[in-house]
């Protein structure tokens, strides 16, 4: 059996009276077997049943399916080696937009959907097409992963039939919120006795508070050994310090690293989920059905952040110890302040404001021309918007300092890295010299307030049909689709006490509360560790602040990206469904083409830049004036993509199939974009002699990634829940998008290190025998510019078995992904590379246990390490680490009616670490921990 669209499959498979693990392991396998093409699917045997807690989470136990992690849940997919961008999200065969904002500000370009945002309790079942079919919506050339929801007129009883559930939500992790939280979900279902009229409704509520320590870095900067590290000291110079001791040191032209910082982070978090879902069906007769449904969610999301950090200036190591690698990492690091006073411990405060709406609404007609014809008309319109939740932006980073360090270093060769602080609070006569990191230590600095928005609304329209012949059928249709996607983002930057923390102990008292960093890293030896830290309300900071330096507490800046991408999508399709006996053996054959033509309109209001303003040594800031321009640039392609799906039963209970199809993904939406966004630059261009500053542009002309794929797999159907398969894929995709460098003049903005002003400073600095670096350039410039004193100034293979009816069951698959694109960690950094994301291997193992009233399932899931992306800093890659997690949920049946559940998740306690180049280039360190639930479910 082969059907025309995702919708259809839904009413052509059998329902099976069967409860519990077994039927829903019986109905997914269903799917898989009478499906044309490579399909796979997870089920619930009934609503608020789903065996996991998250979507995303239950995706993963697909072969060739890898899911992303946000704070330990389960948020993207990646199909086949081909992350969330590259794959296509429908709800119940309707196309679903995206809406995923940046963490740490920044602009929305991903069109990728947020599995997190729909609880899995209205969840009937998730089918993944990872072959394309001409009748099914491009854009994913990983998969489609179609999510299917309850209907009325799929009830087995009449009248009303309801159920009520309820869990108690503990998280191991939290620190400042209720250590339980509820999640309430309910589902109710009317049918009349004529099965002509239903409604239904499901509706859940989920909070989750939490909390996760790591460690990151923000840069690593790599770059060819010349037999020196950049801007340490010079010999020749005595005021310079000391030489560097350079142990085991790179070969002269061998690349090696250098960190920027090193910085700790404690957040507390706090989330609600609201999901709900109202859908009518009518039959006015035997030949028509309607159906009308409205799908919401809404996610909300706070988080309340402290760092502290150190920042490693290149020109006051003293010593690095290198280790053994082919691109070299100084694992032992130690630097001192000399000719500077203690300068600033970082003690920022940061604060998350976002919430994530979705709405749907669509009607579906059926219509029973006669026997042999069936038309369907489907109309939805769907929405998906993130936006701040604060007037102060999404993201809001409130710099604060302590100039308390006149020494530092870091340890790197563990996985988790040691901070070293030589601790002088006596130096300065503005500290009070008591000898403690206090409240009195610690002044302003810089206040950023990030804006991002992202909105994206989908109004499709198709019009389907099947004529049904002897032996299949003919299937056709046309689709009109209409996509627009508008990214909102601004930087609003104040200075309170500047970078310098110029007014120690100015914060009111209370308004830190001492934070020991080291005590709340449970699974790292942190022996040595400076961990002293604060925690504050960024709320209540940033609007003293507000007041004392006389600002707005507010993300009101100009926007650096307002963006608006259409895409006008208009298909047709045509499709032969053909079954019979080939030699005794019985087939199903699926051929069709599909036509799609896609006019696109990228739109830019842009903020001009009025320049780049020198703020400090090595900070810079673009600033934006009232001038705006629009940029408007339009274009057009189509494709043709076929499609064919083959299987045959060669004996009994084994089916072989083919498959080829070709498929498309469209570019994400900062690529598509007509206008240029300015960085700052990283440091002074007249001391380098090279240009540091970036912008950055996209192409509307860029047409979608093209993949032929092919699959071919062999299924063994040995029991009634038991099967074995085994399969091999092959996709030759091109288009991918790169890109490369260029130097222009961009918005007519000039270098305000490299004119006149600074090649006065630099002969001033000469003339006196003063070592130029960026903080002395820095300062004479402000010296000479200011009529003051220069030293006044500071700075896949799948199995499944139900063994008989001992109640145990065991499920298992392994998937091995391979690319021709990969990273070259040994290339220049100079080079910018381009390599495909997410491939990885994948494995799961589920043991299953059900017995009369009792049900149990534990599932191990692992992903080996894979390529993230090719640009965590300017041309360096990241690499997420190898990850497993074992999971658990068990039932038992009080009554027919009445169900407790017990569940965890990841209760080992299993962390998240990124790295560069190598391992010992920390990207970022996440600590996790297990979350637990106990549930009670009610039907009537």
């Amino acid at each position: 059996m082969s059907s025309a669209t995702a919708q259809e499959t839904e009413k052509d498979i059998e329902v099976i009276q069967v409860s519990g693990i077994r039927s829903s392991v019986q109905e997914s396998m269903g799917i898989k077997r009478d499906s044309a093409g490579v399909v796979d699917a997870i089920s619930a045997e009934d609503i608020g049943k789903f065996p996991d807690t998250n979507l995303a989470e239950s995706l993963q136990r697909i072969t060739g399916i890898s899911i992303s992690r946000n704070n330990g849940e389960g948020s993207q997919v990646t199909a086949r080696g081909f992350g969330p961008d590259f794959n296509m999200v429908t709800l119940n065969g309707r196309t679903m937009p995206g809406s995923a904002l940046p963490g740490g500000g920044g602009a929305a370009n991903s069109r990728a959907f947020d599995f997190s945002d729909l609880a899995s309790e209205s969840v009937r079942a998730v089918e993944v097409y990872k072959t394309g079919r001409a009748s099914i919506a491009t854009g994913g050339i990983g998969a489609t992963v179609n999510i299917r929801t309850a209907r009325p007129f799929q009830a087995s009883d009449n009248g009303i039939t309801a159920s009520v559930g309820a869990k108690a939500l503990h998280d191991t992790t939290n620190r400042v919120g209720d250590d339980v939280t509820p999640e309430v979900s309910g589902f109710i279902n009317y049918l009349n006795d004529d099965n002509t009229f239903g409604v239904t409704f499901t509706g859940s509520f989920q909070q989750r508070d939490s909390a996760a320590q790591g460690a990151f870095v923000n840069e690593w900067r790599v770059n060819p050994f010349d037999g020196t590290v950049p801007q340490s000291p010079d010999p020749a110079n005595p005021d310079s310090g000391d030489p560097i001791v350079l142990n085991n040191a790179p070969a002269m032209g061998q690349l090696f690293a250098i960190p920027s910082d090193l910085r700790y982070y404690m957040a507390d978090r706090e989330r609600e989920r609201t999901n709900a879902q109202l859908t009518f069906q009518f039959a006015p007769s035997e030949k028509m059905t309607a159906t009308l449904d409205y799908t919401y969610s809404k996610q909300d999301l706070y988080e309340a952040r402290a760092e502290q950090s150190i920042w490693m200036d290149d020109r006051y190591f003293t010593e690095l110890t290198f280790d053994d690698e082919t691109v070299k990492t100084p694992v032992l690091i130690t630097q001192e302040r000399r000719d500077l006073l203690p300068r600033d411990l970082g003690l920022a405060l940061q604060e998350l404001n976002q919430v994530n709406e979705n709405k749907s609404i669509g009607l579906n007609l059926e219509y029973f021309v006669n026997d042999e014809l069936t038309l369907v008309f489907d109309l939805h319109n769907s929405t998906a918007e993130g936006r701040p939740d604060a007037p102060y932006g999404t993201w809001t980073n409130l710099g604060l300092g302590a100039n308390v360090v006149k020494g530092q270093g870091v340890d790197f060769r563990g996985d988790f890295p040691i901070m070293f602080v030589d601790f002088d609070d006596e130096a300065r006569d503005n500290l009070n010299g008591n000898g403690v990191l206090d409240q009195d230590d610690v002044g302003t600095s810089i206040l950023d307030m990030n804006f991002s928005s992202q909105d994206t609304e989908i109004t499709q329209a198709r019009l389907d049909g099947s004529y049904v012949m002897d032996t299949g059928s003919i299937n056709f249709g046309i689709e009109s689709r209409s996509m627009e996607s508008t990214s909102l983002q601004s930087l609003t930057r104040h200075t309170m006490g500047n970078w310098g923390i110029e007014n120690p102990g100015e914060l009111p008292a209370g308004s830190l509360t001492p934070l020991d960093l080291a005590s709340e890293f449970s699974d790292f030896n942190t022996e040595g560790m400076f961990s002293q830290g604060f925690t504050g309300s960024v709320a209540q900071i940033g609007a003293f602040a507000a007041q004392e330096y006389g600002f707005d507490f507010l993300a009101n800046n100009p926007f650096a990206t307002n963006r608006t991408i259409e895409e006008d999508i208009t298909a047709v399709y045509f499709e032969l469904d053909l079954s019979g006996e080939l030699n005794g053996m019985e087939y199903n054959l699926l051929a069709g083409v599909r036509y799609e033509n896609t006019d696109v309109t990228s739109i830019a209001n842009i903020s001009l830049p009025s320049g780049i303003a020198w703020e400090g040594n090595n900070d810079f800031n673009v600033r934006f004036g009232s001038d705006m321009e629009d940029v408007e640039v339009e274009s057009s392609y189509d494709h043709v993509l076929p499609a064919l799906d083959f299987d045959i039963e060669v004996v009994e209970n084994m089916i072989a199939r083919f498959s080829y199809s070709k498929t498309i993904a469209r570019p994400t939406y900062n690529n598509l974009s007509a206008a240029a966004t300015v960085s700052p630059q990283s440091g002074p261009t007249i001391l380098t002699d090279s240009i540091t500053a970036t912008a950055s542009s996209g192409n509307p002309s860029l047409i979608p990634l093209e993949s032929d794929n092919l699959d071919l797999s062999f299924e063994y159907y040995f029991d009634e829940t038991s099967y074995v398969s085994v399969g091999f894929y092959d996709k030759r995709v091109k288009n991918f998008i790169g890109n490369e460098q260029v130097e222009e003049n961009i918005f007519g903005l000039r270098d305000v290190t490299n004119g006149p002003r600074a090649e006065a400073a630099r002969a001033e600095l000469e003339a006196r025998g003063i070592p130029i670096n960026d903080t002395s350039l820095f300062n004479m410039v402000a010296a000479m510019e200011n009529g003051i004193e220069y030293d006044s100034l500071t700075d896949e293979q799948f199995a499944q078995h139900f063994f008989g009816d001992s109640g145990f069951g065991v499920l298992a698959n392994y998937t091995t992904v391979q690319g021709d694109i990969g990273f070259d960690n040994d290339a220049n950094p100079s080079i910018t590379q381009f390599a495909l994301v997410g491939l990885s291997d994948t494995a799961n193992l589920i043991l299953m246990y059900e017995k009369d009233a009792l049900q149990a399932r534990i599932a191990y899931n692992w992903r080996d390490k894979f390529l993230d992306t090719t640009s965590q800093y300017i041309n360096e890659p990241g690499y997420t680490e190898d990850y497993s997690q074992i999971d658990f949920n068990v039932s038992y049946d009080i009554t027919e009616d009445l169900t407790v559940s017990f569940e965890g998740i990841n209760i080992t306690d299993e962390n998240i670490r990124r790295h560069g180049r190598t391992s010992a280039m920390l990207w970022k360190l996440d600590e996790l921990g297990a979350r637990y639930a106990l549930g009670v479910r009610y039907k009537f």
